[in-house]
């Protein structure tokens, strides 16, 4: 059913709310680096990425990259629905077609709830590979199928180069494997030495896929150290995953009240999602990937908001295929209830102008007038900011940006600690010769007490303001 494709691609238009892929575009011309220290060794796994979104953007500014996002997140509904259609079983589908529940109308509306998860970022593109690998993987490991496997080992290479979550690959196609030899043996199934060595060799292949880029080893270990960042695993790290806020489990957001009514939602479908994984295996009596998956992802998402998107379009389409009702009050309430999302959707958009581009989160107009009025000194940012001054301001270098990973721990702590210990950022912004500081008003605006401290200092005053930012500047003079 092309619903929910359909209702992503319209849901994912909205401008580019993501701050951080001005930094992507920013590296696509050049490879960005900020006036402060970074972690070694440094290793671009966005590169792929970045090149293809900054091709889009040069044909078509930001208007084109929203439609090409869009067309993206409807292909991955249309892959994983496509898939969980192939992994159903009709005798299950017909047992719950009988349940008066228009349940793919739920997952839309569960759609447009979320739609802002639908960024443009590199996990859009390990989903659209994760997509591509859900439908072809079974039927490799069924048949051997060269040109599947050829396929997916280019893929693979490719996906090493477009974000660090390229590890989900070999280790979807390790389960895939893990399955299909465990119903083998329980279904009596013997299988050949000959198949089992080239099914082993294959997915040894596509976890040697790093290998084969010029950053080998380090390329390699990359995900290790963002499965640290993202959990806190070590004591480095554990910054990150507390102050971070897409890092922060659901159930942790909710018990602060950080987006609770999201929150809340994320949590009840993550859990509903892992029951609905346990009763299938169990009707089942038998692993099946597309349930473990299901189960795998729910776990993932309870972990890390941002995990959301991983869980997401293994469980709508799943959950879709038993609502397929033929009554005229079914398709009466459906049109309905689409007409309201749409024209939600529209009043959405009306918040936003036809540049695509949301000055409410990065400093369109600042940055402007930075480019009119130089600085001699260094510039200090919120790190929310940093990739659009670098992508629009590249001769002003920047202090920070979203690539926490290529910034220590203690760094980003003491970062932090300036927007409660004004006292500490005045003192080191007099030993770093910074002598100009932009900060947001509203979105993600931690910065008030340093705000009015700053105020009061005599060597510091307030250059500019609009409604969404301010810069102050340092006199130099005694």
């Amino acid at each position: 059913m092309p619903l929910l494709p359909i209702a992503a691609i319209l849901f994912s238009i909205f401008p580019l709310t993501d701050t951080d892929i001005w930094w992507h575009l920013a590296c696509a011309r050049e490879w960005v680096m900020t006036w402060t220290p970074v972690r070694a060794p440094v290793v671009n796994v966005h590169e792929f990425f970045q090149l293809v979104v900054g091709f889009v953007y040069g044909l078509g500014g930001a208007p084109l990259l929203v439609a090409f996002k869009a067309v993206l997140w409807g292909a991955v509904f249309a892959l994983f629905g496509y898939g969980a259609r192939y992994y159903e079983a009709r005798k299950v589908v017909a047992t719950f077609s009988r349940v008066h529940v228009g349940l793919s109308f739920v997952a839309v509306l569960v759609l447009f709830i979320f739609r802002y998860h639908f960024e443009i970022r590199p996990v859009l593109f390990s989903l659209l590979f994760l997509g591509v690998y859900w439908n072809i993987l079974p039927r490799i490991f069924e048949k051997c199928q060269v040109s599947g496997i050829i396929l997916v080992l280019a893929i693979q290479w490719f996906w090493c180069k477009c974000q660090g979550l390229y590890v989900l690959g070999p280790l979807f196609a390790l389960l895939v494997l893990t399955v299909k030899v465990w119903n083998s043996r329980k279904d009596g199934e013997k299988l050949s030495p000959k198949t089992v060595v080239w099914r082993i060799a294959f997915v040894l292949a596509l976890f040697a896929m790093p290998f084969l880029h010029r950053e080998g080893l380090n390329l390699f270990l990359y995900p290790f150290g963002l499965l640290d960042r993202l959990l806190g695993l070590s004591p480095s790290a554990a910054v990150f995953a507390s102050q971070i806020a897409e890092n922060r489990s659901p159930v942790t957001l909710l018990i602060v009240g950080e987006n609770s009514l999201e929150s809340m939602l994320m949590v009840v479908l993550c859990v509903a999602g892992m029951v609905f994984a346990v009763w299938r295996l169990y009707k089942a009596r038998r692993p099946d990937i597309s349930n473990v998956t299901l189960l795998v992802t729910a776990i993932l998402a309870l972990f890390a908001e941002r995990n959301f998107v991983l869980f997401l379009p293994v469980f709508l389409p799943a959950v879709s295929l038993y609502g397929h009702l033929n009554s005229k009050f079914y398709r009466l309430t459906s049109i309905v209830v689409l007409a309201f999302l749409l024209g939600l959707w529209a009043r959405s958009l009306s918040a936003y102008d036809y540049s695509m581009v949301a000055y409410q989160r990065v400093p369109v107009d600042a940055a402007r007038w930075m480019q009119e009025h130089p600085h001699p000194g260094r510039l200090f940012n919120d790190d929310r900011a940093g990739g659009y001054l670098a992508f629009v301001n590249p001769s002003d270098s920047i202090y920070i940006d979203g690539r926490f990973i290529l910034k220590t721990a203690d760094f980003f702590e003491r970062y932090l600690a300036y927007a409660e210990k004004p006292e500490l950022f005045i003192t080191d912004a007099q030993v770093m010769n910074i002598d100009r500081a932009v900060f947001p008003l509203r979105y993600y605006a931690r910065w008030g007490i340093l705000l009015q401290a700053l105020e009061k200092e005599k060597k510091w005053h307030r250059s500019y303001q609009d409604d969404y930012f301010v810069i102050f500047d340092r006199d130099f003079a005694p």
